[in-house]
């Protein structure tokens, strides 16, 4: 969960998050060298009273401020097109959960439990219980188990909503008529939150997810649901 002031990213709780994690550092590294050079060549430039016209027609310093950056981006393209392919990769999941958007709630189905269903609602504001979080809270939790690959069936029943958590590195698009998939692997147990990335409508904030990471061994008794 993020906090007031947090620069960086949440704690990844699955391998795709580490990733993520890591090539936003890279990247970040990246752009801070870019950025001091060029804010050190501005600055030399405007400082200096000396002018030289080898620098004014310098072949060899264009070929290398040309090239340099096609480096860079080749540097910054291949540890992308792996994640690319590493979030949709699925790799044999053992349970599979559907998610279906509403306006404006979701509705969870257990396909390997005899089609569990049920719906999950935003907390009003008299509900909520000490140290609960507003706007986040909801009624019923997908629960859902780590060390385990998961995938996740997610579609919509009316407008465009985003299936979305952080933590694990998940954003899948809920579109009608379309069931779009994604698989995780959570690492770690807890409980998760997520929100609607999508605008879909005035109360496009008040649609929160909320995951309840659990053991494996716990969660093959059967799923438990929590308020």
């Amino acid at each position: 969960m993020a906090h007031p002031a947090q620069l960086g990213l949440q704690d990844a709780t699955s391998p795709v998050m580490e990733e993520l994690i890591t090539f936003h550092d890279h990247v970040l590294m990246a752009m801070s060298l870019i950025s001091l050079l060029v804010l050190y060549a501005l600055f030399s430039t405007l400082t200096t009273k000396l002018t030289n016209t080898n620098i004014t027609d310098a072949q060899e310093m264009e070929t290398i401020w040309t090239i340099l950056p096609a480096i860079i981006l080749v540097l910054i393209a291949f540890p992308s097109l792996r994640i690319l392919y590493l979030t949709d990769e699925v790799n044999n999941p053992s349970f599979t959960i559907k998610s279906i958007g509403h306006q404006w709630y979701w509705t969870y189905e257990y396909t390997d439990y005899g089609g569990l269903i049920f719906n999950s609602y935003m907390l009003p504001p008299l509900f909520l219980n000490p140290g609960d979080l507003r706007l986040l809270e909801v009624d019923n939790r997908v629960v859902l188990p780590i060390e385990a690959p998961v995938r996740m069936m997610i579609t919509s029943q009316d407008v465009l909503h985003s299936w979305t958590i952080p933590t694990l590195g998940l954003k899948t698009d809920a579109v009608p008529g379309r069931l779009n998939q994604t698989v995780f692997t959570a690492t770690r147990p807890g409980v998760y939150y997520g929100q609607c990335s999508e605008i879909c409508g005035a109360n496009h904030s008040f649609m929160p997810i909320v995951a309840e990471l659990i053991p494996l061994k716990i969660f093959e008794m059967g799923p438990v649901f929590t308020l």
